[in-house]
């Protein structure tokens, strides 16, 4: 049994009354296990392989959210490897299914990391509209964009910002967004003693105050008739309830549509809390929103500027379709353009009716700007590892495709040669039932290993 806080084991009996005592004891049952399935590439029949296989059970709050059996280890399976599904806490998933994005929709996530959010916000969008996902540390950023990249993820913008410049930058821009705030992590304690020992009074007020200045931000860059979801995975008021009034107090343009909690005594899950609200208006966009983007970049980020001539990013983009001829016929882009950073070609996405484009990227510190395409050498690209994700099956011209308990995947997944037609050339997907794992370059009756180093396994197949 967890050994929780006094003060804590005082708040919560004030809060839930006779519930409390089966709230408290619920700290020593087994935490839950979730998964979210991507849902344009599970067709029926791999929906039930991955029921068979990890014992899914479905998460009633969430139609792509499936309960597992802790002992399947699906984060090992190359299924996962192949973005195939996402591993959530079942509580989390709660938020992104009430805010409710629709294909076309503008939507920020505004804190992000680690990414369960974003990638099921991207599902629900459908590779339509634009999703910009924010995270203000540098570490969790990187992980953000990693796992944007392992769910094939197309319509997607990482940046590292601080709330504040970000509203800045857009204010009354966005359809929805949402806001996962940081906070003193009670849903958390049976994952992590570590948030039982961070955990008191003080830190609570930390967390709220924090929240409120997120919230904020928020609240100017969301378009008037815009949606808002606030969530936090805590139990107090401070941080949930008491926040929500403070904001309908100070912002009367907004109105309350509904608040969920789920609380682990209740339901299969860890808790959470939710949010949805409403701005109200019908003001147009604010002027600074639609006027040219700030000219000069953050020192030290990453833009896209540096744009006088379009020749570089043509030139990289002729490469980049005589390689799709070879290797991709007949696929093509969704609406974009090229970005290059540095030797590195992004496809920027475009949303109907958005005016967003490179120069909105101009000081920020951007992580993603889009697809990564491929990295442009001299003469010649490589493809990246994020298209290989991001491909619809059946796109790529050669393909190794082996059963996903095969060696050789495991030696793929490795970062190992793997044997190929000796008549065979060129680029082809590596994949696993049917499911693209990466790219290997076939010659001589091999095909070289173009895994990403940072992704292979341990070890060695041998």
């Amino acid at each position: 049994m967890i050994q929780l806080p006094d003060a804590y084991i005082r708040q919560m009996k004030e809060q839930l009354g006779g519930e409390a005592e089966a709230f408290l004891d619920s700290y020593g049952e087994r935490r839950t296990q979730g998964l979210r399935i991507r849902p344009d590439k599970i067709t029926p029949d791999s929906l039930s392989e991955l029921t068979k296989r990890f014992g899914l059970t479905p998460v009633p709050w969430c139609e792509t959210g499936y309960y597992y059996d802790e002992a399947s280890k699906p984060g090992k399976h190359p299924y996962h490897a192949a973005g195939l599904y996402y591993i959530q806490e079942p509580s989390a998933m709660s938020a992104a299914a009430l805010l409710a994005p629709r294909p076309g929709d503008v939507v920020l996530d505004l804190a992000a990391a680690p990414g369960g959010k974003s990638t099921q916000i991207a599902g629900m969008l459908q590779g339509q509209g634009l999703l910009i996902s924010n995270e203000i540390h540098p570490a969790r950023a990187k992980i953000l964009s990693e796992n944007i990249e392992r769910m094939g993820i197309t319509n997607a913008v990482v940046t590292q910002m601080a709330p504040d410049p970000l509203a800045e930058r857009f204010p009354q821009f966005f359809d929805k967004i949402m806001v996962d705030a940081p906070c003193s992590g009670e849903g958390m304690f049976r994952k992590d003693p570590d948030a039982v020992s961070e955990w008191s009074p003080e830190h609570v007020r930390m967390c709220a105050s924090r929240q409120w200045d997120i919230l904020q931000a928020a609240v100017t860059m969301l378009k008037p008739g815009g949606l808002l979801a606030y969530s936090t995975c805590t139990f107090n008021k401070a941080e949930n309830e008491d926040n929500v009034a403070e904001l309908l107090r100070r912002y009367p343009a907004f109105e309350l549509l509904r608040t969920e909690r789920i609380w682990p005594h209740r339901s299969a899950g860890e808790g959470h809390f939710v949010a949805l609200l409403r701005k109200g208006g019908d003001a147009a966009l604010g002027a600074a929103s639609l006027a040219a983007a700030k000219a000069t970049p953050a020192r030290g980020a990453k833009t896209a500027g540096k744009r006088a001539s379009h020749r570089p990013e043509e030139e990289a983009m002729r490469l980049f379709a005589a390689f799709a001829a070879e290797a991709l016929p007949g696929f093509e882009l969704p609406p974009g353009e090229a970005v290059l950073f540095g030797g590195q070609l992004y496809w920027l996405p475009h949303a109907a009716g958005c005016p967003f484009n490179p120069g909105y990227l101009n000081g920020l510190k951007v992580h993603r700007p889009g697809l990564h395409l491929a990295e442009v050498k001299k003469g010649r690209i490589e493809p990246s590892h994020a298209l290989a994700l991001a491909l619809p099956r059946g796109a790529a011209r050669q393909t190794l495709d082996f059963a996903a308990d095969s060696p050789e995947v495991d030696r793929f997944l490795r970062g190992e040669t793997i044997d190929a037609d000796p008549t065979a050339s060129g680029w082809a997907l590596v994949a696993a039932d049917g499911f693209a794992l990466g790219w290997a370059k076939q010659s001589g009756g091999q095909a070289k290993n173009h895994l990403p180093k940072g992704l292979r396994r341990l070890g060695s197949s041998a």
